[in-house]
């Protein structure tokens, strides 16, 4: 390392976001970036731990100090190539994960000020992109075709790795876009349409065919492919159902989510279809990511308010002892979308929905609950308290989750990955299951060669 003391001496720098009055007029992305010099700092602070949690944390398996200490000299290039040598995709994760690895950093238990290791991830790739590191490869074909179901970040995955091991590899959407969760989950704001575009095309040109509006019963998957990988996701949205349900102005978040990234996209909605927030009283149910970006859309689309409930009790503020370093803390986050305006509560259930005489939701009614622990240490029980109120609404987006999908029998050459196979994670999970399905299908098909 150039100065193994650096960390004494160069405080953390983060980008930050743009000015909140500046992006809530638009789509484009809120974090900003740091100038080269700059960046170098950020990743000369990395320690070179003997044991590097964040390696450990992370569910790829990437590798900061090493990655760190070459972009810390300079070294773009060789940043770079450590960088993609575990992580098919850090323009994705660079942006969008939660950065269990910082969580992780040694300097995040000694002194809570982690290395910046995400924003030196999406530094470095796109450092990658504008230097033209990253150009089409070609790979020696070995004869095998492989169907991929689903192009979300498991399935690019997947589809990416198979490729470079020398398949022909289709991926099947089911949407009339490639991306998946990438594409229609994930506001504009937090991950730019183009930045997968841009990923597409070099896998495009690197000889993966994709078809769009292609639909697969995983009961009768498609004749000619010598194996398959399945990364469905988890299509179906957890839902709520109280009285009051059918109200219209009450939508899954997702439903919301897709068409806003199809407007961005240049694709038009009838009034009758079109959900928006404008000059509307909004509540969100659910506290989590899904949440936070219904809150970023709806206040880009001009909501009057927004409310947030969530069913458990608000997390501790800035340490959890029952989540001790180096595992990931349950404290509160506070994300770019709550920074932008919205109410936020906690320890509500939801009773019924209210209507107005012509069919829409006007209202909530919820009540408090406590959390009662549970004795043998498990899942703690739920009480209501009998502390009723209203919250006024017209437009309602649940944000509770998903749930995983019942999956038929499947052929003993299919592989299943991604949310299709543990449930909701997160695109860093998701990522690397797909590559573990590659390695799998590959030694399965090797292995029958022989």
């Amino acid at each position: 390392m150039g100065n193994p003391k650096a960390f004494l001496n160069i405080p953390r720098q983060e980008a930050g976001y743009r000015p909140i009055h500046e992006r809530i007029s638009d789509f484009g992305e809120v974090e900003q970036t740091l100038n080269s010099s700059e960046r170098k700092l950020q990743a000369s602070r990395c320690m070179d731990c003997g044991v590097p949690f964040c390696h450990w944390a992370c569910p790829l398996g990437n590798r900061p100090p090493e990655f760190q200490d070459a972009l810390s000299n300079g070294k773009w290039r060789e940043a770079y190539e450590i960088l993609t040598r575990t992580n098919d995709f850090p323009e994705f994760t660079g942006r969008v994960c939660p950065a269990l690895c910082e969580k992780s950093c040694v300097l995040k238990l000694s002194i809570d000020s982690p290395v910046t290791i995400r924003e030196d991830e999406a530094a470095i790739i796109e450092a990658a992109f504008r230097e033209g590191y990253i150009t089409a490869k070609q790979y020696k074909r070995n004869g095998l075709k492989v169907a991929v179901i689903g192009s979300g970040p498991a399935g690019l995955a997947a589809a990416n790795q198979l490729n470079r091991r020398g398949y022909q590899v289709t991926v099947f959407e089911k949407d009339e876009y490639i991306g998946g969760l990438l594409r229609f989950g994930i506001p504009n704001f937090k991950l730019h349409k183009p930045v997968i575009d841009r990923r597409l095309k070099i896998m495009e040109d690197e000889g993966i065919c994709f078809k769009t509006n292609s639909t697969i019963d995983l009961e009768h998957l498609p004749e000619g492919f010598d194996a398959y990988a399945i990364c469905t996701g988890t299509p179906e949205a957890r839902n709520l159902n109280i009285p009051g349900r059918e109200l219209r102005g009450i939508h899954f978040a997702m439903e919301i989510l897709a068409q806003q990234n199809r407007v961005l996209a240049g694709q038009t909605f009838s009034d009758e279809e079109r959900i928006t927030a404008k000059n509307k009283k909004v509540l969100v149910i659910g506290g989590g990511d899904t949440g936070s970006d219904c809150i970023g859309t709806a206040n880009r689309q001009g909501a009057i308010s927004v409310c947030q409930i969530e069913i458990m009790p608000k997390p501790p503020v800035g340490h959890n002892p029952a989540t001790p370093w180096p595992q990931w803390p349950v404290v509160l986050k506070t994300s770019s979308s709550h920074e932008e305006g919205c109410t936020r509560r906690w320890s509500l259930t939801s009773n019924r929905f209210l209507g107005t005489e012509d069919g829409r939701v006007c209202g909530v009614e919820v009540e408090e609950v406590e959390w009662i622990p549970a004795a043998d240490g498990g899942r703690p029980q739920m009480r209501p308290t009998g502390k009723k109120e209203i919250i006024e609404a017209d437009l309602v987006l649940l944000a509770m989750g998903f749930l995983k999908p019942q999956l038929p029998e499947l052929p003993q050459n299919a592989v299943v990955a991604g949310d299709a196979a543990t449930g909701p994670s997160l695109v860093v999970k998701c990522i690397a299951a797909g590559r573990r399905a590659a390695a799998e299908i590959d030694a399965m098909l090797q292995k029958g060669s022989h």
